[in-house]
């Protein structure tokens, strides 16, 4: 019998591609979207009059988002675009132990959203809140906050449904090439030649092979 691990095993994602392919696909993808924001962050940081946010706005007295703040953004950023290089560079040479750090981060990256749908669940009336700490222009805010709670509730979490399901399925992928590095990476077949009187060990190594 097939174990539970074994029974969703692939070696192929998105319906074209080789998880490896995937998976680098995914961490060149997460290393430009990290790179914009730590592009934007060092730009706001560099120039700070004329990208400070306050929250004035917001009817708050503190600010969104400070000089410390920033830095810390851009500090997570930087660590982020280490991790998705990490992982790329393991799919790409057959490194198992470099894909490890980016699926930590995909778990939990997973667990933080579905805590944010738990609390949708248990305590409806955030959604409402934050409606009303949105600025007064904000786009279709006036049409949002006419909706009723149960409406509200039901969309946001389909939306946030959709986006764990599709995280999910992104973590499926990583791991499958995480396996299927591991395994062709200790692919070999040890062969016993015998003579009258020794014996010889001979050790073949399978060839990764392209993607």
């Amino acid at each position: 019998m097939l174990s539970p691990w074994d029974r969703w095993y692939s070696t192929s994602c998105c319906l074209c591609c080789h998880v490896r392919t995937g998976t680098i696909i995914l961490g060149v993808w997460y290393m430009l979207i990290n790179a914009v924001v730590l592009l934007i962050l060092l730009t706001a940081l560099s120039d700070p009059e004329q990208y400070h946010l306050t929250s004035a706005e917001l009817a708050n007295d503190l600010d969104v988002m400070d000089d410390a703040n920033m830095c810390i953004a851009s500090a997570i950023s930087l660590l982020m675009i280490l991790i998705c290089g990490m992982a790329t560079y393991g799919a790409y040479k057959l490194r198992a132990a470099w894909i490890i750090p980016f699926f930590c981060y995909q778990i939990f990256d997973f667990a933080l959203n579905t805590l944010v749908a738990v609390s949708i669940v248990v305590y409806p009336n955030t959604i409402e809140d934050y409606l009303q700490q949105l600025p007064e222009n904000f786009p279709y805010k006036e049409d949002v906050a006419a909706l009723s709670s149960v409406c509200l509730v039901f969309i946001v979490l389909l939306f946030i449904s959709c986006i764990l399901s599709f995280k999910a399925y992104l973590i499926g992928c990583v791991w499958n090439c995480y396996r299927y590095v591991s395994g062709r990476g200790s692919s070999e077949i040890l062969l016993y030649v015998s003579t009258n009187d020794t014996t010889y060990e001979i050790v073949l190594l399978i060839d990764p092979g392209p993607f």
